[in-house]
């Protein structure tokens, strides 16, 4: 039997909705395990959400809820997300669950027994945002190189956890274990860190400054340290330290993360590990970012993509095809709606789409829509080395993803689907259906066409299994067998005559990104449904605030094409910034009643600070605003 293999997100922090790059890591890790059970591995699938520290303190008050009721909200936000991108985990851990806490306070109390945590007064530049302590030479202008702010100078007395003793320990792991962080850039960037002398790590923070966190074992007047609490999820959720699946699944162990939390599971992790006497992971998987406008995703910018909105409108594979394609494991990617259309329009609607199409509609016209019954002997003779890449592409397939080069195992695919492509063109069934003297040829070179599909429709699997099922049922092949198995996709041949196939579907529509609206083909008449939301509850919807307000001033914002600056009345004064110019002249709407969402949170845009939403349609090139047709008393509630 195959090694298990157990895969884990980043545990993400609950401080600010899910975003494009969260979907990434999650998806890559769901991408990882699907390819393992490709293997035959057994697997476990972790991901879940960090809930304590100063940030959820703040955020929560910034919503005006108890930090319990904040992370309910927002973790559950998380665990949504999931099944929206038909990610398959096996459990999805909060560092507020009671059995987590246990394991943490087990960990600590090992630990400070040992002699490894000792109490001590510290002064230090501490960053709120990263909630840690920072040295000089880690400032950037004497600002924290990701929130760009100054840290503050704090002096309190803390617990402090000794990792300098772990420094050399720690950088011979890492060169006698070469793949231990991946890929090499990342495990430089830490070997680099390490050149410099550690400095032992704060891991308490005193309650009369924050309280919502894990109390530490030993000193009830402290809380524990964010990161000291969230990484030890990796072993809580498997049931450290006597579950059977931590013994099964944590010798093979391997995290990904994105490269903003290298340090945390790159240093700390490993010799937390270590200290408490536990075997340390086996490798770390470390990505780059998700940029938009060559700029980080950032809420301060406007500029965070939501991977519900993209998935909505393009469709669930095309989104996980085109994260999974267009970023290097390792490098920073760029995401626009002209790249993904792009890809959707080249790579799934062309290259593939249109080769499962072709072949399918040529089973139905040549053979009644049933697999032809094929000479084994022709059928090799005309294979034309279709076999040979197929095995050449899964080796390829296979190579790259045991390495997170999910980028080039897809290419690997299309490489094969390209060669599919050639063959259709060389040995052009339409003119072998024209003699009755070669329709044993024609049997053997639809038959291999279809073999060909068989293996794409498994290859795809871990990236596109709606689109995998979907190929496979139309192939006549029951998805639930297992049919993406690499030891089955390995046999040519394996297609049985006789079997009826369903009629071809168009798998990915092209997209006419001028229009925005996706078609079925290049002169089709026939326009698909609008794009309509996923249905929500009532419950969901009555969180949704809908007031009359009164227009009382509007102005149009310097240098915006689109955005007026308009202040409301719904009995108390609210600024809007609304992309409504193009249809309104700022006098136009003064004194109308409109309809606003009044309990949206607020964000800045081009400099104000927007604090609600109009309602409005746009037609073309038509802009109309949502009122009502009687005078009614501003505040007024929409039921």
């Amino acid at each position: 039997m195959p090694n298990p293999f157990y895969i884990t997100t980043p545990i993400y922090y609950v401080n600010a909705r899910p975003h494009l790059g969260h979907a990434y890591s999650t998806i890559a890790a769901d991408v990882a395990c699907r390819y393992n059970l490709m293997r035959d591995r057994e697997t476990f699938f972790l991901t879940g959400t960090d809930e304590h520290g100063d940030k959820i303190v703040r955020a929560a008050k910034n919503e005006n809820l108890s930090p319990r009721a904040y992370v309910d909200k927002i973790s559950g936000l998380f665990k949504d997300l999931c099944p929206e991108l038909r990610i398959r985990y096996n459990h999805f851990i909060r560092t507020t669950d009671p059995a987590h806490i246990a394991v943490v306070k087990h960990i600590l109390q090992k630990i400070y027994d040992s002699g490894e945590i000792y109490f001590s007064e510290y002064e230090g530049l501490y960053c709120f945002g990263c909630e840690r302590f920072y040295t000089e030479r880690e400032l950037v202008d004497g600002k924290c190189p990701d929130h760009k702010t100054k840290p503050e100078v704090i002096k309190e007395s803390n617990y402090f956890f000794k990792i300098s003793k772990y420094q050399d320990w720690l950088i011979d792991h890492i060169n006698n274990n070469p793949d231990f962080i991946y890929p090499e850039r990342y495990k430089n960037e830490v070997l680099s860190f390490l050149s410099e002398p550690l400095e032992d790590l704060c891991i308490s923070r005193p309650k009369t400054r924050l309280k919502w966190g894990i109390s530490l074992p030993f000193d009830d007047n402290y809380v524990t340290y964010v990161w000291f609490d969230a990484l030890i999820n990796y072993i809580s959720a498997v049931g450290y330290p006597d579950g059977e699946l931590f013994k099964k699944f944590w010798p093979y162990v391997n995290h990904i993360v994105a490269k903003d939390i290298l340090k945390p599971h790159g240093i700390y992790w490993p010799i937390m590990l270590k200290a408490a006497g536990i075997p340390v992971y086996k490798r770390l998987n470390v990505h780059g970012y998700w940029n938009v406008d060559q700029s980080k995703m950032s809420k301060s910018l406007g500029n965070v993509i939501e991977p519900l909105q993209i998935k909505n409108k393009y469709g669930l594979d095309a989104f996980r095809f085109f994260i999974m394609r267009d970023m290097v494991f390792g490098l920073d990617s760029s995401f626009s709606e002209e790249s993904m259309v792009q890809r959707i329009n080249s790579d799934l609607a062309n290259d593939l789409g249109n080769l499962f199409s072709r072949v399918l509609a040529m089973a139905h016209k040549y053979f009644s829509g049933e697999i032809p019954e094929v000479d084994p002997v022709l059928e090799q003779e005309l294979q034309l080395g279709l076999e040979s890449n197929a095995i050449k592409a899964i080796d390829k397939f296979e190579s790259a993803m045991e390495k997170f080069e999910f980028h080039k195992a897809l290419i690997a695919v299309w490489e094969f689907i390209s060669r599919m492509n050639k063959y259709v063109d060389v040995t052009a069934p339409w003119e072998l259906a024209k003699k009755k003297s070669s329709r044993k040829q024609l049997e053997a070179v639809i038959y291999n066409l279809l073999e060909g599909l068989r293996v794409i429709s498994g290859l795809i699997y871990p990236v596109m299994p709606d689109t995998s099922s979907n190929m496979q049922k139309h192939l006549g092949m029951n998805p639930d067998e297992s049919y993406y198995r690499l030891e089955i996709l390995k046999k040519w041949g394996t297609m049985k005559s006789g079997i009826k196939l369903p009629k071809s579907v168009t798998l990915f529509p092209r997209v006419d990104l001028k229009k925005n609206e996706l078609y079925s083909g290049e002169n089709s008449s026939e326009k698909t449904l609008p794009d309509l939301k996923p249905e929500i509850s009532m419950e969901e919807f009555n969180k949704v605030d809908l007031r009359i307000a009164t227009v009382v001033h509007a102005e149009v914002i310097p240098r915006a094409k689109k955005l007026l600056k308009i202040e409301v009345d719904l009995g108390e004064k609210l600024t809007i910034v609304a992309g409504i110019s193009e249809g309104y002249n700022p006098d136009d709407i003064i004194g109308k009643q409109v309809i606003v969402v009044a309990n949206l949170k607020p964000a800045k845009i081009m400099g104000i600070l927007s604090k609600g939403m109009l309602l409005a349609g746009f037609d073309d090139n038509i802009c109309a605003l949502g009122t009502v047709d009687k005078k009614i008393k501003p505040g007024t509630s929409l039921t």
